[in-house]
């Protein structure tokens, strides 16, 4: 049963971040039927001011004591990365106490310090996910998802997943009934689709030989046309193995691998920019079926394409758009 929360604000806090909790877990809302929470925001020392990255100062009204007997310890984001020995200290004993540690986005770094993250399952923003790696290698961290739940540790990634993960404490605390209602009132689901792959840009592998380039860029401009690593091969007056290995030398990757994630950045970028269907998406980036577009879009971005051109379609977009794309094949 979550009877209390206390959130612990540090200097450089980010205020949307801090906002989620206030609205999730700091609003009184028995009056639709929830329980009442006792909330507390709590800083290094209470009444002190704490900094905020907006131009804001926040003045907690509780001190560290604070966090003693708390049901939900919550850290919401800061761009701090050294933290008070007396707030780590304050943080460890919660959790050891029973406490559940929820963070946002890099708050799990305060977690981290706290050295609660060993062993742990974890994630925080996709920006942030290689230097939390590099800071807790014990820390097995999904960088792909909007938040982990791993007990009495919930992470979650930037920003508006921070909503997903306070929405799912209460539907883990609380149930089903009470996360509906406080969706409801947020208007927000209670519940989203997919992860944070769906927010980042694809790495593109970089060709600077000169051998090779030149191939790859007809690729690129003949997506709709089958290739098979053979034919690339033949076009870089190339073995089919000594083409392999030096594409691997120069990109980092395999030649197949390589033209699927080609493929799936284009049809992003269709998605987002024009009307096609998924039958056309698939057919202009070189999918033999939409059955096969489908397996490979979710498979890096995380979401199916229909759900994806829900999400970041851009408004005002026509059927004009399409005239550029290439439709037929075209010749060597």
């Amino acid at each position: 049963m979550l009877r209390s929360v206390a959130v612990l604000v540090l200097d450089e806090l980010i205020v949307f971040e801090f906002g989620i909790l206030c609205e999730v877990f700091g609003v009184d809302r028995t009056a639709d039927g929830l329980p009442p929470i006792d909330f507390r925001v709590c800083g290094v020392e209470a009444g002190a001011p704490v900094r905020a990255g907006s131009g804001v100062d926040i003045v907690a009204r509780h001190g560290l004591d604070g966090l003693a007997g708390a049901d939900l310890v919550a850290i919401p984001a800061t761009n701090l990365r050294e933290y008070p020995e007396a707030a780590l200290e304050a943080v460890r004993a919660a959790a050891a106490a029973g406490a559940t540690v929820l963070t946002i986005c890099s708050g799990v770094f305060v977690a981290g310090a706290a050295g609660l993250l060993d062993g742990r399952r974890c994630t925080s923003h996709w920006q942030c996910t290689a230097e939390l790696q590099a800071r807790h290698p014990g820390a097995v961290i999904d960088p792909a998802v909007l938040f982990v739940d791993d007990g009495s540790l919930v992470s979650s990634a930037g920003s508006a997943a921070g909503i997903d993960a306070c929405l799912h404490v209460i539907r883990r605390e609380l149930g089903t009934a009470a996360v509906n209602t406080v969706a409801r009132l947020m208007v927000v689901p209670p519940q989203r689709d997919g992860g944070q792959r769906q927010f980042l840009q694809l790495p593109v592998p970089q060709y600077d030989g000169a051998a090779i380039a030149p191939t790859l860029d007809w690729v690129l401009e003949n997506l709709d046309v089958e290739h098979s690593v053979a034919d690339i091969a033949r076009r870089s007056h190339m073995s089919e193995r000594t083409f392999t290995r030096r594409f691997l030398a120069e990109t980092g990757t395999t030649p197949h691998r390589w033209l699927t994630q080609q493929r799936v950045l284009r049809a992003r970028q269709l998605l987002e920019d024009t009307t096609l269907t998924i039958d056309e998406v698939s057919a202009s980036c070189g999918f033999s079926t939409a059955a096969m577009l489908r397996h490979h879009f979710r498979t890096a971005v995380g979401v199916a394409p229909g759900d994806y051109r829900r999400t970041f379609r851009q408004p005002g977009v026509d059927h004009g758009t399409r005239t550029y794309l290439p439709t037929t094949p075209r010749s060597a």
